[in-house]
């Protein structure tokens, strides 16, 4: 057969049979760029600089575009590897990470606030369980079943983010030196508790911000699992 007619005959081949999109690589891709996103967030919260807040965002708008291709590329998909719906869960989860780390970094600019050690604890655990996912999604394609362990460490990840939200909760809420403050009645003390009480508040907001997130990362440690669960 001629290189012509092989080149024709394969056109033909690829039009009845298109070939199947890398699906383990565009969800590996997806994930690096959730573990830079966090890098970039971690660097964020530890100095609170706006040239890492604009990091931060840039890395988020490259996972938007990834998940739009990523979607797109399923939705024209004739055939997938694994369940449909679980590529689709899993694409739209692992970019929910990185839309929490921008809208962490731009709510604390909104209420004019720093990182703290909680944020910062709170954001390296985030980065602890981008590299888990990361490291699980990569090991669909060749070891399966040894990606449940990754599963699991990015669950725990959220366990302990939510350990360390109660703890920030229970600093923040600790108004003694306030109160001793007021009884004084000291000149401007008035002033400085109303400041602590809406601190308080609007830090609230963040830690919790930083909680809900955490559970969207185990989400997407849910979907890996239930990947593994049928194909390994």
């Amino acid at each position: 057969m001629s290189e012509q007619s092989n080149s024709i005959v394969t056109r033909l081949v690829d039009r009845v049979f298109p070939r199947m999109p890398d699906f383990y690589g565009l969800m590996n891709e997806q994930c690096d760029v959730l573990v830079e996103s966090m890098e970039a967030f971690v660097a964020y919260m530890e100095d609170g600089s706006e040239e890492k807040a604009t990091a931060v965002r840039a890395i988020e708008k490259r996972g938007d575009e990834l998940k739009v291709r990523n979607t797109d590329v399923l939705n024209r998909a004739f055939s997938t590897p694994m369940d449909r719906e679980d590529i689709y869960r899993a694409i739209v989860t692992l970019d929910m990470g990185m839309n929490y780390a921008k809208t962490t970094t731009r709510e604390l600019e909104a209420l004019n606030l720093s990182p703290d050690a909680f944020t910062l604890e709170m954001a390296t655990e985030y980065l602890h369980a981008a590299k888990a996912l990361q490291e699980g999604f990569r090991k669909l394609g060749t070891a399966p079943a040894e990606a449940e362990e990754s599963a699991k460490a990015a669950r725990k990840c959220e366990r302990n983010i939510e350990k360390i939200y109660r703890r920030a909760l229970a600093e923040l809420f600790n108004v003694d030196d306030m109160v001793q403050m007021l009884e004084t009645d000291e000149p401007g003390s008035k002033g400085k508790a109303m400041l602590k009480v809406v601190e308080i508040f609007k830090r609230r907001e963040v830690y919790r911000h930083l909680s809900n997130g955490a559970d969207r990362l185990a989400r997407a440690a849910d979907r890996l699992h239930d990947i593994v669960v049928k194909i390994s």
